[in-house]
C-alpha cells in the first residue's frame, strides 16, 4: 500500500505537521487506523503529562533528515538525534541486519556506528 506525505492541522496548537509515508506506513504496521490530529510536539507533551514527568522538551534537528523536531531530554552531544520516522527506519534496517548475522552486533557501540559498520 503505497503512501504519500500529507500536512495536518494540530488540534492542540493549530500548527500545520507532516504525516510522512514512513509514520503512515509505521502506523498502518502496528493497526492503527485514526491519522495522529497532534504534532509530535503536542504528542510528547501529552504522554509526558499522563505520565507525570516535569522533564524538559528540547527542540532539534534530526541527524539524519535534518527535520526539526522535539526529544524529551538535553542531549549531550555525544550521540546523533533522529526524529520518530528516522529512528524507527534506522531501528528496522538494524533488526533486519542484525537477524542475519547475530554474532555481528556490538551493543558496546552507539547502535547507528554498528548499523554502519553492519551495513558495509
Amino acid at each position: 500500500m503505497g503512501h504519500a506525505d500529507k500536512t495536518i492541522n494540530c488540534c492542540s496548537c493549530s500548527a500545520n505537521f507532516l504525516f510522512t509515508a514512513a509514520e503512515q506506513e509505521f502506523f498502518h504496521l502496528k493497526g492503527l487506523v485514526n491519522e495522529p490530529r497532534r504534532c509530535p510536539g503536542c504528542r510528547l507533551s501529552m504522554r509526558l503529562k499522563r505520565a507525570g514527568a516535569q522533564q524538559p522538551i528540547t527542540s532539534v534537528n534530526c541527524a539524519q533528515c535534518g527535520q526539526a523536531t522535539q526529544v524529551p531530554f538535553a542531549p549531550r552531544g555525544h550521540r546523533p538525534v533522529y526524529c520518530n520516522a528516522c529512528f524507527h527506519i534506522q531501528k528496522k534496517a538494524a533488526e533486519a541486519i542484525a537477524a542475519t548475522n547475530p554474532q555481528t552486533a556490538d551493543f558496546d557501540h552507539p547502535f547507528f556506528q554498528t548499523l554502519e559498520c553492519l551495513s558495509s
